[in-house]
């Protein structure tokens, strides 16, 4: 059901939107997913598909979304990874040499810092990043402590507590970034949703602007309260986490809520 909102799908000119719940899931895209990115496609609309999942690369992303039925070009894709390498080298633009980062993390986060220029090393690092893996070594997170004790920046890309598996939840960045703070006292900044930092960046990577920009999630606590705060026109699906029972929990709304993308489709 619409919001009172002078901006309707039909007047948005670049879309953000979320990837698992709205887009694919369990590796199955979503009744209408396929066709909107085509839509898009086929009317050149600027898009970024996202992702707090730092794990994987955009060229990987395109495998596996491809493996779900849903062609979406690499430059289509936006994970926390990017969001924090961006972030980073946009701060370490202050300083007059190379930035160095310890990483805990896998390929989507260490190629996206060497991409833009840092050293990965356990040397004196700038930055401690923590991010996605699916094995997080004891002996990696007691070097992270000591290097944030000893002075290192600490920063996560993403604040997911858990994760899935076939067995069941896993521990995520979150919950190992709880861990580092409790040893360190140090608290990360964190770079992917819900900080509104994630979509900014997205937004300067296609060059849209928040006024003619939508965010489609499936999370009312990261998706659209982020989109909410970027000052985006924000539209909820019932196709993943968030169902309409939850929404009344929560002190704000989504612009429009809608059960799947599917629905998206009409009103372009």
């Amino acid at each position: 059901m619409p919001r009172e909102d002078i901006r309707t799908p039909a007047d948005i000119e670049c879309w953000l939107t979320d990837m698992d719940g709205v887009l694919v899931h369990e590796n199955h895209a979503i009744p209408g997913a396929a066709e909107l990115i085509q839509h898009w496609v086929d009317t050149s609309k600027r898009f970024l598909v996202l992702t707090n999942n730092s794990i994987y690369t955009p060229r990987d992303l395109v495998a596996r979304l491809k493996m779900s039925g849903l062609n979406i070009p690499e430059q289509n894709i936006w994970t926390s990874a990017l969001a924090t390498a961006q972030f980073l080298k946009a701060q370490f633009n202050f300083e007059d040499r190379v930035g160095r980062a310890f990483v805990i993390g896998e390929a989507g986060l260490t190629t996206a810092l060497h991409e833009v220029g840092f050293i990965l090393t356990d040397q004196e690092p700038d930055y401690v990043v923590l991010g996605e893996t699916r094995t997080y070594s004891f002996e990696a997170i007691t070097k992270a402590i000591r290097l944030i004790a000893a002075g290192a920046r600490f920063i996560a890309t993403n604040p997911d507590a858990t994760g899935p598996s076939k067995e069941g939840i896993l521990p995520a960045t979150g919950a190992i970034a709880a861990l580092i703070t409790k040893a360190t006292q140090r608290d990360p900044y964190i770079v992917g949703k819900p900080n509104p930092m994630m979509f900014r960046s997205a937004m300067n990577q296609i060059e849209a602007h928040s006024e003619t920009t939508a965010m489609i999630g499936d999370r009312m606590d990261t998706d659209i309260v982020a989109g909410m705060e970027a000052g985006l026109h924000t539209v909820l699906v019932y196709s993943g986490i968030t169902q309409p029972e939850d929404v009344k929990s929560f002190p704000f709304r989504a612009n429009q809520t809608m059960d799947s993308v599917q629905d998206l489709l009409k009103e372009l």
